[in-house]
């Protein structure tokens, strides 16, 4: 089970060897984030991509229900233009850090997934879902809109009609629908989530850390530039690893048919 941390009140964190497993530890509100939950989220991310022996990040939430159930609409009802614009800037950068993250970063998906939660699950990279998750964006019924980066994630995944029909109608996706228009990379029964997760993450991270983070980079600036840009990035990130030792080695290895040593130089 994840264990606390005197640093966090509302996250845990597990280590499986070189995977982290961060839950979000609200259970009596189904885990909504509030600012101090953002905030300890941010702090988190420091450690976790300074800490070289960590390769991987799986996100879940506490319990069997709820993934992350929204924002803490105590605290967004209590504030003003100047301040709400604050929040939602700082949201959206906590957030942008995992989707930046160098290391694979995982959403197991472990029931509702709404409002923040449902951006906080589009900010990993991949999304496991629990057959009993559920998606949605159900700001507009608040008189708001996304404000942690949901109207611009979404539809990356699911293309700007699907997107807009989610966002406006505020319906939720059930995990079966997230999983056939792209939301999810595939669902898994609940009792199986978190370790199919942490097996995804194992099957990444054996692969060279270099290539892994490059790859990452080079995807996620693709899908902000122009083709021609996309490219032109991608060959030098690929003349830069051609001059690594894991390279060598990756190379070496599979000439020689036994498994790589990758070292991250």
């Amino acid at each position: 089970m994840p264990t606390g941390n005197p640093e966090f009140d509302n996250l845990r964190i597990e280590h499986r060897g070189p995977v982290t497993v961060l839950t979000v530890h609200r259970p009596e509100v189904l885990n909504a984030l509030n600012r101090a939950t953002l905030g300890e989220l941010d702090r988190f991310m420091t450690g976790f991509a300074a800490d070289a022996g960590q390769r991987a990040l799986v996100l879940t939430g506490a319990g069997d229900k709820s993934f992350v159930a929204g924002a803490d609409i105590n605290e967004l009802a209590a504030l003003d233009a100047r301040g709400a614009e604050a929040a939602s800037l700082f949201g959206q950068r906590v957030f942008s850090r995992l989707e930046g993250s160098a290391k694979p970063v995982i959403a197991a998906v472990n029931g509702y997934a709404l409002g923040g939660g449902c951006e906080l699950s589009l900010a990993c990279h991949m999304r496991l879902a629990s057959d009993n998750a559920v998606f949605g964006l159900p700001e507009v019924t608040l008189g708001i809109i996304p404000g942690y980066g949901g109207t611009q994630r979404l539809q990356r995944l699911v293309g700007l009609g699907r997107a807009l029909e989610i966002t406006l109608s505020a319906r939720r996706v059930k995990a079966d629908e997230a999983e056939r228009i792209g939301i999810v990379n595939r669902i898994v029964p609940l009792p199986q989530l978190l370790d199919e997760a942490v097996k995804l993450a194992e099957s990444i991270i054996k692969n060279g850390p270099l290539a892994v983070s490059s790859a990452i980079e080079a995807t996620l600036l693709g899908a902000d530039v122009s083709m021609a840009a996309g490219l032109q990035h991608e060959s030098a990130r690929f003349g830069l690893l051609a001059a690594t030792y894991d390279m060598h080695e990756g190379m070496s290895a599979f000439l020689e048919k036994r498994p790589a040593k990758f070292e991250g130089r």
